[in-house]
């Protein structure tokens, strides 16, 4: 088993991280003190030592990785002539659902009187944000020849260079009207969101534009860009918006990755009725 072991160690040098090597011995190690160093590969004592060193989803999930690129490296070499991981079984990895706002509190934090010295930017930027569910990265890219106030379209450059139409509402071709007239002084750049030296916005000023209305309006100090597209995302399906057509805006690939937001709904629907339906009530 060592003489396997570290053949595939002598493998991985080259192409994973120093770091990834060392995980990868530590749990195979793990198992050759487990087999007592015999060559014992049985989707049996795969199982048996999973159970011994990995009571936790977490711990399995990065164990079994490290005993399917093991193997893998094995058939290759010509050690094994099947996959004795291939009857394992690997844990479900629960995502945590995304932080969103109800419907009041995106009202509570784009209603508010504008703080900061560039009021007008800052109102369309999150109107943009929250309006077409752009991500930070996107807003910033935006180009005056990007945006069509009179159709209400935005072109955007998303994850990969990946080009996708999307569309806002009034309230945003309001406010980004608003203060392309009245307070943008980009020069000659091209950017829609500039500083006040007309240089295009970076990220991290988004961020803190957002930080600082979500504590205006007294918003959780957590509402990031991202919330406001999650929230974009969910008040759209709470409003009865198809999956398909909430995935297109998004600019997701799959479909499986826009279905997170239809779990969000749920349970907004299932809070709803626990609150408000007679027999849905527990008593004390």
């Amino acid at each position: 088993m060592q003489a396997w072991i570290q053949a595939f160690l002598d493998h991985l040098q080259a192409t994973r991280s120093p770091h990834t090597v060392r995980a990868y011995g530590s749990d195979l190690a793990q198992l050759a003190e487990f087999t007592g160093g015999k060559p014992d590969l049985s989707p049996e004592t795969l199982e048996k030592y999973l159970r011994a060193y990995a009571p936790q989803p977490t711990t399995r999930g990065r164990k079994l990785s490290t005993l399917r690129a093991f193997v893998r490296y094995l058939r290759a070499v010509g050690q094994l002539d099947s996959d004795p991981t291939a009857t394992l079984v690997t844990p479900i990895k629960h995502r945590p659902l995304p932080a969103v706002l109800t419907s009041h509190q995106a009202g509570q934090l784009l209603d508010q009187a504008p703080p900061g010295k560039s009021p007008l930017r800052d109102a369309a930027l999150l109107e943009m944000l929250y309006g077409a569910g752009l991500r930070a990265s996107e807003v910033v890219r935006l180009d005056l020849s990007d945006v069509d106030l009179n159709t209400q379209r935005v072109r955007v450059r998303g994850k990969g260079n990946k080009e996708r139409i999307a569309v806002f509402g009034g309230a945003a071709a309001r406010a980004v009207q608003a203060y392309i007239t009245q307070e943008r002084v980009g020069g000659k750049s091209e950017a829609v969101f500039v500083n006040a030296s007309g240089q295009r916005l970076t990220t991290r000023t988004v961020q803190n534009v957002v930080h600082r209305w979500a504590q205006a309006s007294g918003l959780p100090p957590d509402v990031t860009p991202h919330t406001l597209r999650h929230s974009f995302a969910t008040h759209l399906l709470d409003g009865g918006a198809d999956l398909k057509s909430v995935q297109q805006l998004l600019g997701h690939e799959s479909l499986a990755t826009t279905q997170i937001y239809t779990h969000i709904s749920i349970e907004r629907l299932r809070d709803t009725v626990g609150k408000s339906h007679p027999k849905a009530k527990r008593k004390g």
